[in-house]
C-alpha cells in the first residue's frame, strides 16, 4: 500500500527518496503500463507546481500518448516536433524555461509555461519520453534534470 508522502527539505534530499520509491513500486511488476501509470502518479504527487506528468511511447515512427496525470493531452507527436519530439530526435533531455520561446512548441495545455522532457531508451533504441509541464516559467532546473534522468534510468531497467 502506498501513502501520500509529505516531503520536507531540499530537492537534493527528496529526489533520491522518490527514485527509491519508484524502484519499490515497479521492481516486482512486469506490466509496463502499470509501471508507467504508477511512475506518473508518483511524480505528480511529489512535484509541486506541475500541471501534467506523463509518458509518450514510441510507436511506428511517432510518440503516442501513454499513462499520465493531468488534463487530456495531444495523442500523437512526430519526431522533431515540439519539446517531446525534439527530445526524441536529439536523444537528450530538453529543459525549457519558457515553452512560448521554444520553436514549434505544441500547446496541449494552454496553462503550461515550462517543460522538461527526458528520453527513455530500451536496448539502445528510443522507447519514449517522460514529459512534465508546469504552469510556472523557469520551474525546472539542472537539479530536476539530474534526478529525473535517474528516475528514468530506473524505469529503463524494468521495461
Amino acid at each position: 500500500m502506498f501513502q501520500t508522502e509529505s516531503y520536507q527539505g531540499s530537492k537534493e534530499k527528496n529526489y533520491p527518496i522518490v527514485v527509491k520509491q519508484l524502484e519499490a513500486l515497479i521492481q516486482d511488476e512486469p506490466d509496463t503500463i502499470a509501471n508507467l501509470s504508477n511512475a506518473s502518479a508518483l511524480l505528480n504527487q511529489f512535484l509541486d507546481n506541475v500541471n501534467w506528468v506523463g509518458f509518450y511511447i514510441w510507436r511506428e515512427d511517432e510518440l503516442v500518448l501513454g499513462p499520465f496525470q493531468g488534463l487530456p493531452a495531444c495523442v500523437r507527436i512526430k519526431s522533431g516536433k515540439g519539446v517531446c519530439g525534439t527530445a526524441v530526435s536529439e536523444q537528450k533531455t530538453q529543459l525549457v524555461a519558457d515553452v512560448h520561446q521554444f520553436p514549434g512548441h505544441i500547446a496541449c495545455d494552454a496553462a503550461s509555461q515550462s517543460e522538461i522532457v527526458v528520453p527513455i531508451q530500451q536496448n539502445g533504441e528510443i522507447y519514449g519520453v517522460l514529459d512534465i509541464d508546469s504552469p510556472n516559467k523557469d520551474r525546472f532546473d539542472e537539479i530536476d534534470q539530474k534526478y529525473l534522468e535517474q528516475f528514468v534510468a530506473v524505469l529503463e531497467r524494468y521495461l
